[in-house]
């Protein structure tokens, strides 16, 4: 069935770029081949409702794969179809080697992601118009071969969220803070999705809170869904959704905070330590950054972190472990 589709929006797109002329849908229809075989060429005036949702939907689908086409009135008032091959040719693409070398690495980023299939077969043209873009063997030998980005998108909640951001559709999910023992539902409507330290990141308006607000997709639960209707909140030009998870995660620093970390356990926290000192019985002393969102980093750890100064921050942990501990 996928076969056949692509097969009648290409023959549709065909049509449309090889006329001259505005091509009507009865036209459309006894041209082209599938048309014909579904519905017949339309002499009888037999299926045209259902004729019409289909080149409806097939019209939708080629401009959204980028196919500009005109919708053109006749002097007897009958509506004509057209793709003007000039509206429809891109200029000529030229690239400096910095330029190739940072898209060929862009699209290595994505292979975790359904943007993938996407990206290689845009790889592929621009391979073909002779962009110097390496790949494979060639890739061995190019300058900036050395380099090998990845940004994984394991996430279930990844995709949705990233059309629903392209679309500018609300959505809602089940979320559990870290605080928290069960999850609870949210509406948002999603601005932009970010990684920061492996981690993804969403940023949009929370409409039950009347506010900005960053989720970590690993903390969304079941199904994103989307919902109809407008955004009801404008859409900054900037969101700075790094520089608040920073803040949350207490990277943000206003002093220093000592914890003991079991031996093996808790790297993030080793790599942002100031100090680190051996306790013995598998156990290490490590001095780290204290700010605002620490509290709820650490629990994250479990019984891997024991805090032990300052008393607010070890207060405000334990606080949090007995919330989720009650559930």
């Amino acid at each position: 069935m996928a076969i056949a589709k692509a097969e009648r929006l290409m023959n549709l797109a065909l049509c449309l770029l090889g006329t001259r002329r505005p091509l009507t849908k009865r036209e459309l229809r006894s041209s082209i081949e599938a048309y014909v075989e579904s519905f017949g060429k339309g002499d009888d005036g037999g299926h045209d409702e259902s004729f019409n949702r289909m080149f409806e939907r097939d019209k939708d689908d080629l401009r959204e794969l980028g196919l500009v086409i005109e919708t053109v009135e006749g002097l007897d008032g009958d509506i004509g179809y057209l793709a003007r091959r000039d509206s429809n040719r891109l200029p000529p693409i030229t690239l400096d080697a910095e330029e190739a070398a940072a898209l060929g690495l862009a699209a290595k980023i994505w292979q975790q992601a359904r943007l993938a299939g996407a990206a290689s077969g845009a790889l592929q043209k621009l391979r073909a118009a002779g962009m110097p873009l390496a790949s494979g063997d060639d890739a061995v030998d190019a300058p900036h071969s050395a380099l090998e980005p990845r940004i994984p998108a394991h996430e279930a909640a990844f995709e949705p969220l990233m059309l629903a951001c392209r679309d500018r559709r609300p959505v809602t999910f089940d979320y559990r803070k870290s605080n928290a023992a069960h999850p609870e539902r949210r509406q948002v409507e999603p601005w932009i999705l970010e990684c920061w330290r492996g981690h993804w990141y969403l940023a949009g308006w929370d409409r039950d809170r009347h506010a900005e607000r960053v989720f970590r997709l690993s903390r969304i639960t079941g199904k994103v869904r989307s919902r109809q209707g407008a955004f009801t909140a404008p859409v900054p030009d900037h969101v700075t959704v790094r520089e608040t998870v920073e803040v949350w995660a207490g990277e943000t620093a206003t002093g220093t905070a000592r914890i003991r970390l079991r031996a093996g356990h808790g790297y993030p926290l080793r790599a942002r330590a100031l100090t680190v000192r051996e306790l013995g019985d598998g156990w290490d002393e490590l001095e780290i950054p204290n700010g605002r969102g620490l509290d709820a980093w650490l629990v994250e750890f479990g019984p891997d972190v024991v805090v032990l100064e300052p008393a607010e921050l070890r207060a405000d942990v334990i606080d949090r472990l007995r919330a989720v501990a009650k559930g």
